[in-house]
């Protein structure tokens, strides 16, 4: 079953397509990666299926919530805050004071008392996975997972990604180069 299925979805602003004619379905568990050349459209589109970014064509479906973890410029960390005040602050946005209290496992390889001006990219990409766990999602956004990282930081990135698919969350990643999983192109044709 789709947990997110677009069809003819497209974004357009003043000087022309960001992106446009996109149709695709993504699966519970599944993992896809977007690529395309710079400019492509990939980050915008990644923020259209998560809901955060309007679109002026096609539609968007979304059986639950849609996370976003990491997306350099849009959805980073809090420089002042640490990893473990980052979620108490989002599981307090998600559930209010008053509610049940939501279980939150910290990733492992984070130091809770960390700064967010501190952690390095693959603790931005960790603690973003962390944060988008919490609103129990039915798929989750993560952008640039080959940018910034060394080859074993890639991997430990891709355990991590596999432990969201092997939860039945479905992950849509967004990359220079194809990497694990189903690959969806964008051409960057404007």
């Amino acid at each position: 079953m789709s947990v997110v299925e677009a069809r003819g979805l497209g974004a357009r602003t003043r000087r022309g397509w960001v992106f446009r004619d996109v149709d695709l379905d993504v699966e519970a568990g599944e993992r896809v990666t977007v690529t395309g050349p710079a400019g492509s459209g990939r980050t915008s589109l990644l923020l259209a299926l998560a809901g955060c970014f309007r679109t002026s064509a096609g539609t968007v479906r979304r059986d639950g919530v849609v996370a976003l973890a990491h997306v350099p410029g849009v959805h980073e960390p809090e420089p002042a805050l640490t990893v473990a005040e980052h979620v108490e602050e989002r599981r307090l946005l998600l559930d209010g004071p008053f509610r049940r209290r939501r279980p939150v496992a910290i990733d492992p390889a984070l130091d809770p008392g960390t700064l967010g001006r501190d952690l390095d990219v693959l603790g931005r990409h960790r603690l973003g996975l962390t944060l988008a766990r919490v609103a129990g999602p039915a798929a989750v956004v993560v952008d640039d997972v080959d940018s910034g990282l060394s080859a074993e930081e890639r991997a430990l990135l891709d355990e991590a990604l596999d432990a969201l698919t092997a939860d039945g969350i479905a992950v849509i990643a967004a990359a220079r180069e194809a990497g694990t999983g189903r690959v969806f192109e964008l051409d960057g044709q404007r």
